[in-house]
């Protein structure tokens, strides 16, 4: 039976209950915590993790209000600002109001769906056949680091036009270390602070420190490129409001190559992880899936106009992302 509260349950759990609840290797499961919240007390639930008080919002006309209908009584949450900031600046994901509406502007004509396709469906393309070229029958591979190689490299030809050097391993190792940080932070409602000498948090400056050097240098490098790029540094480097004709300034730019570099690897990486993950336990799945890549592609590499004709395959990646979401929740805070 469930539990009624005038105003939602309240939620202030010992460790050793959450372990009770939720028994495994991480104690702590945030989706399952999130997912039997929203199962128990139904489309809004309001409840305490530590000092911070949360309403979590589980009806989707709930979440329209907040993001669209209602959007200007709502701003990204300090926590998050304070946790995320230090490292993507005044990047999309951090930044608010007026700054947010300039730098969308300035950034959305780089993601119209015929830029997508023609400058980096290819570019996706092209890295897949080469990794699946490297793959031989029989062998095992860890498939998580293989689609971290992947979209990393991916990742790099799209916004900074240029090809993974010997320096692959660094900048992956730098992006895991800065993530990891990052993760930490925004999921921890108690934390040291970043300035303490900690393992963890001397790894992650050092990482951070390499990672803002190698965006700088690409920014200097295309600044002084007399020949027209398509990848996005380019696209926001030659950006205008056509308003006032301003452009980004240098730090914008290192703040949303930053933002976009780090959200579109890692997330990239496990949703195809798991994607695979999920095709390996459901052979029925992957066999329909074979069926209609041969019937649409007949076995030659895809292009983005292929999409639209290919409904079941994007059907696999929906159901993956909606199982294993590599970004669950975000978090508004009303002014």
């Amino acid at each position: 039976m469930k539990r009624k509260f005038p105003n939602g349950p309240i939620i202030s759990l010992p460790r050793v209950v959450i372990d009770q609840l939720f028994p495994s290797k991480h104690p702590f499961d945030p989706l399952a915590f999130s997912l039997w919240l929203a199962r128990d007390y139904g489309d809004m639930v309001y409840y305490r993790l530590g000092p911070v008080r949360v309403y979590q919002l589980n009806h989707p006309d709930l979440i329209r209000q907040v993001l669209v209908e209602q959007a200007p009584k709502f701003h990204k949450p300090s926590l998050v600002k304070l946790g995320a900031r230090r490292i993507l600046g005044e990047g999309l994901l951090t930044s608010d109001g007026a700054l947010w509406k300039q730098q969308r502007k300035l950034i959305q004509p780089a993601f119209r769906h015929d830029r997508l396709a023609t400058a980096y469906g290819g570019v996706i393309a092209a890295f897949a056949d080469r990794l699946v070229s490297s793959f031989a029958d029989g062998e095992v591979r860890s498939i998580d680091e293989d689609m971290a190689k992947l979209t990393l490299a991916v990742v790099v030809k799209s916004l900074f036009g240029e090809e993974l050097s010997i320096g692959a391993d660094e900048i992956g190792e730098s992006l895991h270390a800065v993530a990891d940080a990052a993760n930490d932070r925004l999921n921890t409602p108690f934390r040291l602070w970043s300035w303490l000498p900690t393992r963890r948090n001397r790894r992650a400056k050092r990482a951070l420190a390499r990672l803002d050097q190698i965006i700088r240098d690409l920014i200097e490098k295309h600044r002084h490129t007399a020949h027209q790029r398509e990848d996005l540094l380019s696209v926001l480097l030659s950006a205008t409001d056509a308003d006032t004709g301003a452009k980004m300034s240098h730090q914008q730019l290192r703040d949303e190559m930053m933002t976009m570099f780090l959200a579109g690897q890692d997330t990239t990486a496990h949703a195809l992880t798991w994607t695979w993950y999920l095709l390996s336990r459901n052979p029925e799945v992957e066999a329909k899936l074979q069926e209609e890549l041969q019937r649409v592609l007949g076995g030659r590499a895809p292009l983005a106009t292929d999409l639209p004709q290919l409904p079941y395959t994007e059907m696999i990646v929906r159901e993956s992302m909606r199982l294993y979401p590599p970004a669950p929740a975000f978090a508004r805070q009303s002014i």
